[in-house]
C-alpha cells in the first residue's frame, strides 16, 4: 500500500504533466484561435467570463472541499450533492437565460443575448461532472483527472479550431467551452463509476451547507476579485481593448494553472490526512511550499522575460498591445500558486470563515485601489492590483500560522531561495540579450540561459528540493 509521501509524489507529478500537456494543447489551439480571431472575437466570450464564473461557484457549492474534508462520506451523501447541485444548476441556467438581454444592454453589444444563452449551457453539464470529480479528487486519482483532461482538450480544441476557420468567430471559442465540459462530465462518470440513485434525501447538503455556503461566498468574491478588469474594460472600453487584457491573463492563468494544478491537485486531500499530526502538517506544508517556490519563479518570471517573443511570434503583431499587460500580471502570477497553498490549508482545517473574509477584505482593497488608479490607465491599474495581490501573501500567513505555528520568517527562508535566484537569472539574461535583434535567437538565448543556469545553480548549491526532484524522475524512469 502506498505511502502519503508516495502518493503525494505522484500526484505532484501527474498534475504536473497533465498541466503541462494541458496548457501545451492551449498553446498550440490558441495559436491557431489567435490568428484566425480578432480582439473583438475575444472580447465577445471574455464580457460573460464572470457570468458563467459565478454560476459555476453558486453550483458546485463548495461541495468538493466539503466531500473531500469528511472522515466517511457514504453513496447517501453523494447522491444528495449530485441532485441539490442539479436542481440548483437548471435553476441558475432559467435566470441567466432571462438574464441574457440585460447583460447585452449592460455592455451594448446585442449579438451578446444568443451567445450568452449559449455560452451558460456549459455550466449546467459541468455541475452533473461535480460529484465524480470530487470522488477523484478525495482519493488522489490524479493519473484519472490528467487523462480527462487531456482528452477534454483535445477534443475541445479541435472542434474549436475547426468552427473558427469555417467561419464561425467566436461562436467557435463557445462551442469549444461546451464540448470541454461534456467530454470532463462523460469521462469523470467512466472512471469512477459512480451513478446517482432516484432515492433523494437532501440531510446530508443541510450538513455541509454550513462549511461549504461559506466557500460559495468566498468563490464569488474571488470571481469578481478576479475578473474586475473585464467587467470594467468592457464597459468603459472597446471589445478590443477586453480582447487584449483577456489574451494577456489567459497565457498569465496558463502559466500559474501549471503549479497550482500540480499543487492543488493534491493540497487539500494530503493536509485532511494530516490533521490530526500539527507537527507533521506544518512539515509537508513547508516542503509543498518551497516546490511551489522552485517551480512557480522561474516559470513566472520567464514568461515576462519573453512575453514580447512569445506574442509576436506566436500571435503575431495585431497582439502586440497584450505583451506589456501580460508581464505585469504574469509577476504577480508567480506568487499567485503560494497564495494558494495558504488558502488550500485554511480550508482543509476548517476555516471557511476566516478564509471568506480574508477573501471578501482582499476584494474591497483590490477594488477600491483599482477605482482610484483607473484615471492613470489600464497597465498602472493592473500593476496596483498586481502589487496588493503579492503583499495580501502576508495576510494570508497570519491566518495559517496558529494552526501549524510557521513563522513569516520560515516563509521566507523557503521561498527566498528560488525568488532571488530566478529574479537574478532573468534580469541578467535581459542585460545581456538586448542587443538581440532576432526575435527566435532572443527568446532561445533568454530560454537556454535562465533554465540552463537556474538548474545548474540548484544542483551545485544540493537544493533539496531540486535534488529529490531529480531522484523522483530517475525513479520512474527505471520502472
Amino acid at each position: 500500500m502506498e505511502t502519503l509521501k508516495e502518493k503525494t509524489a505522484k500526484g505532484l507529478f501527474w498534475g504536473g504533466l497533465s498541466n503541462g500537456v494541458q496548457q501545451l494543447l492551449n498553446l498550440i489551439f490558441g495559436i491557431f484561435l489567435a490568428r484566425m480571431l480578432s480582439q473583438s472575437d475575444y472580447g465577445m466570450v471574455g464580457m460573460l467570463t464572470i457570468f458563467s464564473a459565478i454560476a459555476g461557484v453558486l453550483q458546485e457549492g463548495g461541495f468538493i472541499s466539503a466531500l473531500t474534508r469528511k472522515k466517511d462520506v457514504t453513496q447517501r451523501d453523494y447522491n444528495a450533492v449530485f441532485w441539490f447541485n442539479t436542481l440548483v444548476s437548471i435553476a441558475l441556467y432559467a435566470l441567466l437565460f432571462a438574464c441574457a438581454p440585460l447583460i447585452a444592454w449592460f455592455y451594448d453589444v446585442p449579438e451578446l443575448t444568443s451567445l450568452a444563452r449559449f455560452v451558460f449551457i456549459a455550466f449546467f453539464i459541468s455541475s452533473l461532472a461535480i460529484v465524480p470529480g470530487a470522488i477523484l479528487y478525495r482519493n488522489l486519482k490524479v493519473r484519472e483527472a490528467a487523462i480527462i483532461t487531456f482528452c477534454a482538450q483535445v477534443t475541445s480544441g479541435i472542434v474549436g479550431v475547426s468552427l473558427a476557420a469555417c467561419g464561425f468567430a467566436y461562436w467557435g471559442i463557445a462551442t469549444q467551452t461546451i464540448v470541454y465540459s461534456t467530454v470532463i462530465m462523460i469521462m469523470r462518470f467512466y472512471y469512477t463509476r459512480w451513478h446517482p440513485t432516484l432515492t433523494i434525501d437532501f440531510a446530508p447538503v443541510k450538513q455541509m451547507i454550513g462549511f461549504s455556503g461559506k466557500l460559495i461566498i468566498t468563490g464569488i468574491v474571488n470571481i469578481v476579485n478576479n475578473n474586475v478588469f473585464s467587467v470594467l474594460l468592457g464597459k468603459l472600453y472597446t471589445p478590443r481593448e477586453v480582447g487584449n487584457y483577456t489574451q494577456a491573463n489567459k497565457w498569465n492563468n496558463m502559466g500559474t494553472a501549471v503549479v497550482n494544478s500540480m499543487v492543488g491537485a493534491i493540497a487539500q486531500p494530503v493536509f485532511a490526512k494530516t490533521d490530526d499530526d500539527t507537527v507533521r502538517q506544518k512539515r509537508v506544508f513547508r516542503k509543498l511550499l518551497r516546490f511551489t517556490a522552485f517551480v512557480s519563479f522561474p516559470a513566472m518570471f520567464g514568461l515576462v522575460l519573453v512575453a514580447r517573443e512569445f506574442i509576436v511570434i506566436l500571435l503575431t503583431e495585431k497582439w502586440l498591445e497584450s505583451a506589456i499587460l501580460m508581464q505585469i500580471l504574469c509577476l504577480g502570477g508567480a506568487f499567485t500558486p503560494i497564495a494558494g497553498l495558504f488558502s488550500n490549508l485554511m480550508i482543509s482545517r476548517g476555516h471557511s470563515t476566516a478564509y471568506m473574509w480574508c477573501s471578501i477584505a482582499l476584494c474591497a482593497v483590490q477594488l477600491g485601489a483599482v477605482l482610484l488608479s483607473a484615471p492613470y490607465g489600464i497597465n498602472t491599474m493592473i500593476s496596483v492590483y498586481v502589487a496588493i495581490n503579492i503583499l495580501w501573501i502576508v495576510v494570508w500567513h497570519l491566518l495559517s500560522h496558529r494552526d501549524i505555528n510557521l513563522s513569516l520568517l520560515e516563509v521566507i527562508q523557503d521561498i527566498a531561495p528560488y525568488l532571488l535566484l530566478s529574479a537574478t537569472l532573468v534580469g541578467t539574461a535581459w542585460l545581456l540579450t538586448r542587443g538581440i535583434t532576432n526575435l527566435y535567437v532572443s527568446v532561445v538565448v533568454k530560454v537556454v540561459y535562465v533554465a540552463g543556469l537556474y538548474a545548474l545553480s540548484l544542483w551545485l548549491l544540493r537544493s533539496t528540493i531540486f535534488m529529490e526532484f531529480i531522484d523522483f524522475l530517475r525513479s520512474r524512469r527505471s520502472r
